[in-house]
């Protein structure tokens, strides 16, 4: 059980809701935003004292009867009780992301024609692409394979630098992670490092935030084509991965770029 980081997370989630939301009274003075610990204690059906003791990572851990009470009351969506579990202790931990592309998601990526896309696992290893995504985002083989991560790459590169809505993205995709995978010490040290270099992601990473937005508007400054925009999804793909594509509207730039990339599909063999 990771009592810190599930305290952290229900202070965060509690100071989200508001009285409102669960039926109680809106008026009155309240020091802090969001419900107060004897509310949340009340309405889940436990005693103020453990829930306090829950909040200061003091309680022994809380049953799947309790967070699901808690993530009723704190109005988690299902990702957010997922999260919470893992936290407490109820979900095996694998030791890390996987980093095997299956053959169907490499097949796939070969044939999206002008849409750049790229496959990651939950740490962001960047492990597979399409020509396309080399073109309008930089070639993934120059990037040493240690370093072939999104954020790293963001972060380094002239074209796509990491600004607030794309760090609050991965500042909840990597919490999300962190909770999944909380012995692999590449994703902690990851988080560390994108913790001191980038405020964005610093100030996203301590709301403890493990929902991200699965659309996202990017501005690319290509070398050649000069800005091009571009809209960003996120789909779940198999072998637990994920896959980035990147689309523009027909007769966009990104057509004309789709016949520049390289013949051959980028991959990152570790």
């Amino acid at each position: 059980m990771r009592r810190r980081e599930l305290a952290e997370f229900l202070r965060h989630r509690r100071a989200a809701v508001l009285p409102g939301e669960v039926g109680l009274p809106a008026s009155g003075r309240r020091r802090t935003p969001g419900l107060r610990r004897e509310e949340v204690a009340w309405l889940a059906g436990v005693s103020v004292n453990y829930y306090e003791r829950l909040e200061q990572a003091r309680a022994p851990r809380p049953s799947p009867r309790v967070l699901d009470a808690l993530g009723d009351v704190l109005r988690l969506a299902v990702e957010e009780r997922e999260h919470a579990h893992r936290l407490a202790g109820h979900a095996p931990a694998p030791t890390a992301p996987p980093e095997a592309v299956p053959d169907g998601v490499r097949r796939l990526l070969d044939r999206l024609g002008p849409v750049a896309g790229y496959a990651i696992n939950a740490r962001g290893d960047v492990l597979a692409w399409n020509p396309l995504a080399a073109a309008l985002l930089g070639d993934f083989a120059a990037v040493p394979t240690a370093e072939r991560d999104v954020l790293g790459i963001a972060m380094r590169s002239d074209r796509c630098g990491a600004s607030r809505g794309f760090a609050e993205q991965l500042a909840a995709q990597l919490r999300e992670a962190t909770a999944r995978y909380p012995d692999d010490p590449v994703l902690r040290r990851r988080v560390e490092l994108a913790a001191r270099r980038d405020p964005a992601f610093a100030a996203a990473w301590s709301r403890h935030d493990v929902r991200y937005r699965t659309g996202l508007r990017k501005r690319v400054e290509h070398p050649d084509l000069g800005p091009v925009e571009v809209d960003c999804e996120i789909l779940d793909a198999p072998g637990g991965l994920k896959l980035v594509l990147h689309s523009a509207a027909p007769g966009s730039s990104l057509d004309a770029l789709a016949g520049t990339g390289s013949p051959d599909r980028g991959e990152w063999r570790p």
